[in-house]
């Protein structure tokens, strides 16, 4: 009898543990930086090894249309965390490195703004970063001070991945920490440390829901990929052969984590989420390019499709189908109110602006959760600042930058209309041709800037 009931109360256990498990799936977020609109594979890359990427492809779902918060790092990041637009987040541009901060504490993430981290960490899940912060150096806008258990990387916008100093805009400087302890491994590459930690915590909480928010520095300057990726890639030419050899680097490591997940037994409970932060790099450091923006006009820092379009995949067995492919027109700051239904996790900021993907995923022929979207990064004067306003195949660009095309942009150009179904490499300005529907985008960029602009003040 005591045998029977013994067997019963393990069958118990063991089924109130699945049911634990399955009810809080663990959350992974890859957030990859500065990598082309096309450098996956499973995006049209003929040149890149990308194996463990695609292979999250092929078991999940891969959009075509899916837009950036921002062309830059800091306020792109802040869409991810936030679900909202960086303005209305209340991040205008990229944090500055504190010894350049007028008041510190202002430049970055508000600390009232409610985060992915937080909002997971109140449903029961321990919540991690590894690698990559850049928003915000005092204490409350560090990690550990917006909702993260747990932080080992690096708080400034780039390291070096072997020294881990910040040498980009004195003073050059050590930064490479542990939640708020500077710690040293001189020589040991980043990417393997990262590799480490990710191990470490994925080990240690398997029987906990955990959230991780894996903020790689690479594929961004300096391209430091590994000795055995720089001899595959021997016969690419530079720059492509320096960036491609991070890239891959890079999958390789995701490929670890991967392995790890599996290992541990959590594959399957774990929702794995993929996305680059803007479009590539052209600057003097990553030896003025490296990445691919494909069909798409330009790069890291414009509005222009291969600013902003990035590759992005979801993957959980079960729920997300797999090896499909969704052309809709959705947004970073969607991860946000998607992972909060995949988790049934209360979304405690009602003024968030991102939609959950889950209609999309499901159904290939729904409509796109936008009707419109919205960017804007530099000020909240946008008569200064760069701009973009997109409503179907339509979209308006304000005070454009496209550091990487040869045709210049005019002072006619201003405001710069594009048909994205006529002209996806937006060549041709439509703007004195459709008078129109230029004011029709116009005014809808005033409506929201208006919105946001008024709640900012609150």
């Amino acid at each position: 009898m005591k045998t029977l009931s013994f067997i019963f109360l393990i069958l118990l256990i063991n089924f109130n543990a699945i049911f634990a498990q399955t009810d809080k799936p663990n959350v992974i977020v890859i957030f990859t930086d500065d990598q082309g609109s096309i450098d996956l594979n499973c995006y049209g890359a003929k040149d890149l090894k990308t194996p463990h990427l695609d292979q999250l492809a092929s078991e999940g779902v891969r959009f075509t249309q899916f837009y950036a918060g921002s062309s830059v790092c800091s306020p792109s990041r802040a869409t991810l965390l936030t679900g909202k637009t960086n303005l209305k987040a209340g991040l205008q541009g990229n944090v500055p490195i504190p010894e350049y901060q007028k008041e510190k504490g202002k430049a970055g993430l508000p600390t009232e703004q409610i985060t992915m981290a937080e909002m997971l960490k109140a449903n029961g899940y321990y919540t991690a970063l590894v690698g990559k912060w850049h928003l915000g150096h005092s204490p409350e806008q560090l990690p550990n001070g917006q909702g993260f258990d747990y932080f080992f990387g690096h708080e400034r916008g780039c390291i070096d991945n072997y020294s881990h100093f910040f040498y980009w805009k004195g003073p050059n400087k050590h930064d490479l920490h542990r939640n708020n302890e500077e710690v040293y491994y001189p020589g040991q590459n980043f990417g393997d440390l990262m590799v480490k930690e990710m191990k470490e915590i994925i080990a240690n909480k398997k029987n906990d829901p955990f959230f991780i928010y894996w903020a790689f520095n690479a594929p961004h300057y300096p391209y430091q990929g590994t000795v055995e990726w720089f001899d595959y890639y021997k016969d690419l030419p530079s720059p492509r052969r320096e960036y491609a050899a991070f890239v891959s680097s890079m999958d390789e490591q995701i490929g670890l984590v991967l392995d790890e997940l599996k290992k541990q037994g959590l594959y399957d409970n774990t929702i794995v989420i993929f996305q680059s932060d803007q479009g590539h790099s052209t600057e003097e450091r990553a030896f003025w390019g490296g990445g691919n923006s494909g069909p798409y006009r330009g790069c890291k820092f414009t509005f222009f499709e291969g600013g902003i379009r990035v590759p992005a995949i979801i993957r959980y067995p079960g729920v997300v189908p797999a090896n499909e492919v969704r052309k809709q027109m959705v947004s970073g700051m969607d991860w946000f109110p998607t992972v909060a239904e995949l988790t049934n996790s209360p979304v405690l900021d009602e003024s968030i602006e991102g939609k959950s993907l889950m209609p999309v995923i499901e159904n290939a022929i729904s409509s796109s959760q936008h009707k419109v979207l919205h960017w804007q990064v530099g000020t909240y004067d946008d008569t200064k600042s760069q701009w973009a306003v997109r409503k179907g195949d339509w979209k308006l660009l304000a005070n454009a930058k496209d550091p990487k095309s040869k045709k210049k942009l005019k002072k006619e150009d201003t405001l710069y209309l594009v048909n994205l179904k006529m002209d996806v490499s937006e060549e041709s300005n439509l703007a004195a041709q459709y008078p129109e529907k230029v004011e029709e985008l116009k005014k809808l960029h005033d409506e929201w800037l208006k919105n946001v602009v008024e709640e900012h003040k609150k």
